[in-house]
Formats: structure tokens, C-alpha cells, sequence
């Protein structure tokens, strides 16, 4: 599914996984995340994607032309859980608006697990 802009010079599309990309990279950025897991953990178990993979911990959804992404990370051992939350919120956000000019109606960060290092 691709995201579609219409301007007076023509049409824009942008593809979710572009959308995907700019979100893993801009959460991979903040600290206290170790890494994005598998959006298909079940029973606990969980996969640690490598960067090349970073696409498959993100879900992102269009309703309205609003954006909803959802992220399954696996964070660091030790850190306060809701304060890297509201980071990564924050700054995949600002990122998706400012490089894309879309609106995100919402972030969700799904904590698949904690790694100790």
C-alpha cells in the first residue's frame, strides 16, 4: 500500500516501506534501544532483526491520510520502559513529518522484550 499526495505539479506516491525505514531508523537513534524485534513474537519468544531487517519490527497503517505506526522493540536492561517509549514517540514522529510532510495520528510502541548487555 503506498500513501498517495496531490499537488498542482503532479501526484506523489510514497510507498509504506519508505515510511517503515524512516521509522526504525529514527527509533534505532534513540538510546536505551537495543534493537526492533519480529512483529510475530508469540509465547514470549522474540527475534532480534538486524538493520538490514529493521522494516519487519515496524507496522505502519494510513486511515484518512493519517499515519499510524506501530514499532516492537527490545529495549535495554536497566532504563525506565515509559521514558524511552515517549522518546522513540517523539522522535519518530518529528522525523516522519518533517521528511515526509504527513501526519502521524499516532505512534504505538509494542516492548517485545528487555536485553541484558
Amino acid at each position: 500500500m503506498s500513501i498517495k499526495i496531490n499537488n498542482k505539479h503532479g501526484n506523489i506516491n510514497i510507498d509504506d516501506q519508505v515510511i517503515a525505514s524512516l521509522s526504525g531508523i529514527s527509533a534505532m537513534e534513540c538510546y536505551g534501544i537495543v534493537g526492533m524485534a519480529s512483529k510475530s513474537a508469540t509465547d514470549g519468544f522474540f527475534e532480534l532483526l538486524k538493520k538490514e531487517n529493521i522494516t519487519k519490527g515496524v507496522k505502519v497503517t494510513t486511515k484518512d491520510n493519517k499515519l499510524i505506526i506501530d514499532l516492537y522493540v527490545v529495549l535495554q536492561y536497566g532504563i525506565k520502559i515509559s521514558t524511552v517509549a515517549e522518546n522513540i514517540i517523539s522522535k519518530v514522529k518529528y522525523t516522519i513529518e518533517k521528511y515526509s510532510e504527513l501526519e502521524v495520528n499516532s505512534v504505538n510502541v509494542h516492548v517485545q522484550g528487555v536485553r541484558v548487555q
